[in-house]
């Protein structure tokens, strides 16, 4: 009988024995407890002692959930040395461990475990009554619970608005939007829980924390801004103060929270193996993740990539210095609540710098589409997303105008520099879809027009207002 085995025997027994209250078992239980104790306890034990590998990069989230398990559990779990995505897991000993390749599995004396859930589970359980699984079987239902949404809702729906951005997937803009939409669903729903508890389940670190921190690592890190992730204050509060426990930040590191979207690139195509270190991409792609480090590195959101070269200067920066400062706007605008015209307006047309920046109206050609208010919204929404990389030198307002289908949609966007940046045309698909036109300032009906806009006067332009969403 080997020592897995042997511990699942009496832990069965025992449970089963509980669970009828025989009269012979009230007479052991009551005479000799300890013997159960004992067995438990020396079996665990031998668990315990045994080499546990765990076969994973070491900026890998997947294998994070299985390594704060075993801090939490008092579980010793070794992570091999020198593993290298896209070569360590193609050799002939890995694949008879996985046939499929993928990371991370964990090397036991009983055999091997993959998917990391599954891997996070074998510790956790290692050992006994351990708290991470709850108290009660209410209480591991509801963990269970956490573990797939986690996994299902914001896990996958992180990695498919992720992946295709760094050229590992076919980028498909309607495919993010669904992804994003999704994710959102996801977030809400848990803020919504959030709002009312510490922890996914019971008053202390589980399981579900540990699994949905992790998920939530590589979403913080590579692609959830803090623009995204403010309509969901109380996933950011769970997720710094998870991230700066001592046992998860001993595992994890710093974690910074991503300052912008990646960039679109073209997707990558398996080539011959190359140097060290510059293999390329496969399938295994959607189960890695990314960690920032002291310099850029290649970084495992699935196979490893050759190191990036320092980004050049945005052409935005090398402008003459400008008069506005558009943070100090973007702070006025969110910080006045009355007397809008007298204090927001004046106080923009104060600061601006028709030298520095141009104003622009956009219209989206293709109104008549607009028939279902949601779908409308969404379509706003998911073009603000995708304007985050020009956060840094842009303002805008978006106003969804009508009371009925078709919807019409117009903006008003503040862009540094004369022209609509080159960067933002190349990167964001959306600007095509809508005619734009420089705002003549030196036209008062066009600069009331700009007032209305950034105000959300209603009615605007005879009609009433469904919606006013602004990027700031």
């Amino acid at each position: 009988m080997t020592v897995g085995y042997a511990y699942y025997f009496l832990e069965d027994a025992y449970l089963r024995m509980t669970a009828q209250r025989s009269p012979t078992f009230s007479r052991i239980l009551s005479r000799d407890h300890s013997i159960f104790d004992r067995c438990f306890f020396e079996v665990n034990n031998l668990r315990k002692a045994m080499a546990l590998v765990l076969h994973a990069g070491n900026t890998n989230k997947n294998a994070f959930k299985a390594l704060i398990a075993a801090e939490y559990s008092g579980v010793k779990v070794e992570l091999v040395k020198d593993f290298e995505m896209g070569v360590s897991n193609k050799t002939p000993e890995f694949l008879k461990m996985n046939p499929i390749g993928k990371v991370p599995v964990l090397e036991t004396p009983e055999g091997p475990i993959f998917e990391s859930n599954a891997i996070a589970r074998y510790v956790t359980r290692l050992k006994v009554d351990n708290p991470l699984l709850g108290s009660s079987l209410i209480e591991y239902a509801h963990i269970e619970q956490w573990i797939d949404f986690g996994s299902l809702e914001i896990d996958t729906n992180i990695l498919r608005w992720f992946i295709p951005r760094i050229g590992y997937a076919v980028y498909l803009p309607p495919a993010e939007e669904v992804a994003i939409s999704s994710l959102k669903r996801a977030l809400a729903a848990l803020n919504v829980y959030l709002a009312s508890n510490t922890y996914l389940v019971g008053q202390a670190v589980t399981l579900a924390d540990i699994i949905l921190t992790c998920n939530l690592t590589l979403g913080f890190s590579w692609i959830m801004t803090k623009s995204f992730t403010s309509e969901f204050p109380h996933v950011e509060r769970y997720f710094w103060t998870m991230v700066n426990i001592p046992t998860f930040k001993k595992i994890l590191g710093e974690i910074k929270q991503a300052e912008s979207v990646p960039p679109v690139q073209s997707a990558k195509k398996p080539t011959q193996s190359k140097s060290k270190g510059q293999d390329g991409p496969n399938k295994e792609v959607k189960k890695e993740a990314k960690k920032e480090s002291a310099k850029p590195k290649a970084e495992e959101a699935g196979e490893e990539e050759e190191a990036p070269k320092p980004k050049p200067k945005n052409p935005l920066d090398l402008l003459p210095p400008s008069k506005m400062i558009l943070d100090e706007w973007k702070r006025l605008y969110s910080n006045t609540k009355t007397n809008f015209r007298e204090v927001a307006i004046k106080g923009f047309w104060d600061m601006y710098d028709p030298k520095g920046y141009s104003l622009w109206f956009c219209d989206y050609k293709y109104n008549d589409e607009n028939t279902v208010s949601f779908v409308t919204l969404n379509k706003v929404g998911g073009f603000l997303q995708r304007m985050d990389l020009a956060r840094k030198y842009a303002f805008g307002k978006m106003l969804v105008i009508g009371s009925e289908a078709p919807f019409k949609v117009k903006g008003l966007w503040l862009f540094r520099g004369q022209e609509v940046p080159q960067f933002v045309i190349d990167e964001c698909y959306d600007m095509e879809l809508y005619e734009w036109k420089k705002v003549d300032i030196n036209d008062e009906a066009q600069k009331e027009r700009v007032n209305q806009m950034i105000e959300d006067y209603e009615p605007f332009e005879g009609e009433s207002l469904l919606d006013a969403k602004c990027f700031k």
